[in-house]
C-alpha cells in the first residue's frame, strides 16, 4: 500500500477535524487488520511536528467489545486518541472513560483507503457540521418520530425526555472531551427504548453483514426485535445475535440521520450510516448516548430513501431533506 494517496484524508482528519497541535500527546490505536492505514495518520501527525505514538492490538471479535486494559490506559492518558480499528471501540467503557478525562477521540472502525482518498473523509466538514447541528436542534424539541418507506418500513419512536448527542457527530472534535466518528456526519439519539414500535425494513446495509442483497425485515414490539425475516442475510443476522447470547442485543438503541454528502453506501457501516438520503437504527448498546441498554454489541441498519416526520412535520420526503 502507498501511503501518499492516503495523506489527503489523514491530514484533513488530524489537522482540520481534530485540530491537533505540536504540544499535544497523541495515540494512534490500531489492530493488525488496520495497521497499514493507521500509518497514514501517524505520518500525517509527524508531518505536523506531532510526536505521536502507535499502539497495536489484535482485532476485536465484534463492535463494542472492550480493548485490552493496557489499550484503555493508553487511550485515557493522552490529549488525542485516533482509533483506527477493525471493529468499533466507540461504544466501550474504555472510550467512555477516556472521554470523561477530556481526551478528544476520533473512532474510525473499518476505515478504508477508499474513504481517505475519494469517500466521506474528503467532505467539507464545516458543511457537515452545519447540517448535523440543524437536525440535532430539531431532535431536541421532538417527542415523536415516524419513519416510512415504499419498501414497508412503518416505525414510530418516542424521544420524550431524551436528548440527542450534543455536539453531534459532525467531524469537528477540537474541544476537550469531544469525540465521534471519522468519517463523520450524523445527528443521532437514543429513543425511549420501550416506545419503539413497528416494522423496519433494512435495505441498505446491516452491521456486521455489509451491503444487503435482500432487505431484512425487523418486527419491533415494545422496543425489541421479535422477528427477523428475509433471505440468507436475515438468517445470518439471526445467527449472529443468537451466538452473542445477549438479550439486550435485540433492543433498539439508536436513531441516526446521515449528513455527509460525500458518504456512499459501500457495505462499510462507518461510511454508510453517514450518507445523505438515509436513516439508521441500531441494535444494542446505548448507555454511552443517554440510553439504558448495556449490551455486548452495537449494530446499525441502514434504511434508504425514507420519509421522516418529527411530531407530524415532514423532515425528509423519500430521502430528500425538507429543512
Amino acid at each position: 500500500m502507498k501511503i501518499a494517496p492516503l495523506m489527503k484524508g489523514a491530514m484533513i482528519a488530524v489537522r482540520d477535524c481534530m485540530g491537533v497541535n505540536k504540544e499535544e500527546k497523541v495515540a494512534v490505536i490500531t489492530d493488525t487488520g488496520k495497521i497499514d492505514i493507521a500509518q497514514s495518520f501517524l505520518f500525517a501527525l509527524h508531518a505536523l511536528g506531532v510526536d505521536a505514538t502507535l499502539f497495536l492490538m489484535i482485532p476485536r471479535s465484534h463492535h463494542a467489545e472492550e480493548p485490552p486494559p493496557e489499550i484503555g490506559v493508553a487511550m485515557a492518558s493522552v490529549d488525542v486518541a485516533l482509533l483506527v480499528t477493525t471493529a468499533s471501540l466507540s461504544h466501550t467503557y474504555a472510550r467512555m472513560e477516556a472521554t470523561k478525562k477530556g481526551v478528544r477521540i476520533a473512532s474510525m472502525p473499518g476505515i478504508t483507503e477508499d474513504m481517505l482518498t475519494v469517500g466521506a473523509m474528503t467532505a467539507d466538514y464545516e458543511k457537515v457540521s452545519e447540517l448535523s447541528w440543524k437536525l440535532t436542534r430539531l431532535l431536541e424539541t421532538t417527542d415523536l418520530v415516524e419513519i416510512s418507506t415504499e419498501k414497508g418500513t412503518d416505525l414510530r419512536l418516542s424521544l420524550k425526555d431524551r436528548s440527542p448527542a450534543t455536539p453531534p457527530d459532525d467531524g469537528l472534535y477540537r474541544e476537550r472531551g469531544r469525540w465521534g466518528n471519522l468519517p463523520a456526519g450524523e445527528a443521532f439519539i437514543a429513543p425511549v427504548e420501550e416506545s419503539v414500535e413497528g416494522i423496519a425494513v433494512i435495505d441498505g446495509s446491516m452491521s456486521p453483514i455489509g451491503l444487503l442483497a435482500e432487505p431484512i425485515r425487523l418486527t419491533i414490539q415494545g422496543g425489541r426485535v421479535i422477528k427477523i425475516e428475509g433471505g440468507r442475510e436475515a438468517e445470518e443476522l439471526s445467527r449472529f445475535l443468537e451466538e452473542l447470547a445477549d438479550p439486550c442485543a435485540y433492543w433498539i438503541g439508536e436513531l441516526g440521520i446521515g449528513t455527509n454528502e460525500k458518504a456512499r453506501l459501500t457495505g462499510n457501516i462507518l461510511e454508510d450510516e453517514k450518507a445523505l438520503r438515509t436513516v439508521h437504527i441500531a441494535l444494542g448498546m446505548n448507555v454511552d448516548m443517554g440510553g439504558k441498554i448495556e449490551s455486548k454489541t452495537h449494530d446499525d441498519g441502514i434504511i434508504r430513501n425514507p420519509t421522516v416526520k418529527f411530531d407530524g412535520k415532514l423532515i425528509m420526503d423519500r430521502g430528500v431533506l425538507t429543512l
